[in-house]
């Protein structure tokens, strides 16, 4: 029996450095923004609509989504927003359920769906078990503004446009908080690895 396990948490919260731990040690990761990415290549169906829905201004020369593009169109339009998703979460659902399969046909014990959205859209009913992985507001905007390059004031607008921390941490299995260093997150890590493992093997027939 595969074990699936989603992982989330809040923008710069660590939760892509937490998936690369887990996949170092021999969990099957699978990634939604490569499922969104893989869902909207040329010619697919999903890039159709979205052409439709919202002007081949969105598509570039080539045939392929301008996500910098969409992305100015959605980020400050919820009703453009959830158009959106409801485009792509469907097949992203169903891309992720033949990953689930071919994980169960590999005999794969562990496998780790890394996600942003999983409670916001829904998503934890596909899971077995969902680890949140939390980080202070003053970490995660130090990061961002890091990482991406933004002023403090853009930090905090993607912070506020995502949901509570505190909604997450009410539907998480597991919490990992990431406000230590790196040698800290790999003990909780390894941890909650073994836990997992555990619960995998206690599955099994």
């Amino acid at each position: 029996m595969t074990l699936v396990v989603g992982l989330t948490g809040g923008i710069a919260s660590g939760k892509s450095t937490v998936a690369r731990l887990l996949g170092r040690h021999g969990a099957r990761v699978v990634d939604a923004d490569q499922l969104a990415r893989r869902v909207v290549e040329p010619g697919s169906p999903a890039l159709e609509e979205i052409g439709r829905t919202f002007g081949q201004g969105v598509i570039t020369p080539e045939g392929t989504l301008d996500r910098a593009r969409l992305g100015e169109l959605v980020f400050a339009d919820e009703r453009a927003r959830r158009s959106l998703e409801a485009i792509l979460h469907p097949r992203i659902a169903e891309a992720f359920a033949a990953e689930v399969r071919r994980a169960e046909a590999d005999s794969v014990e562990l496998l780790v769906y890394e996600a942003a959205l999983l409670v916001e859209t829904g998503a934890r009913g596909v899971v077995d078990l969902l680890v949140v992985v939390t980080a202070s507001p003053e970490a995660q905007r130090a990061r961002l503004e890091a990482r991406d390059g933004l002023r403090a004031g853009a930090a905090q607008a993607r912070m506020d446009a995502q949901i509570e921390p505190e909604a997450r941490i009410a539907a998480a299995d597991h919490v990992i908080e990431n406000d230590g260093t790196l040698a800290d997150l790999e003990r909780q890590v390894s941890a909650l690895l073994e836990e997992l493992l555990n619960v995998a093997r206690a599955h099994t027939p």
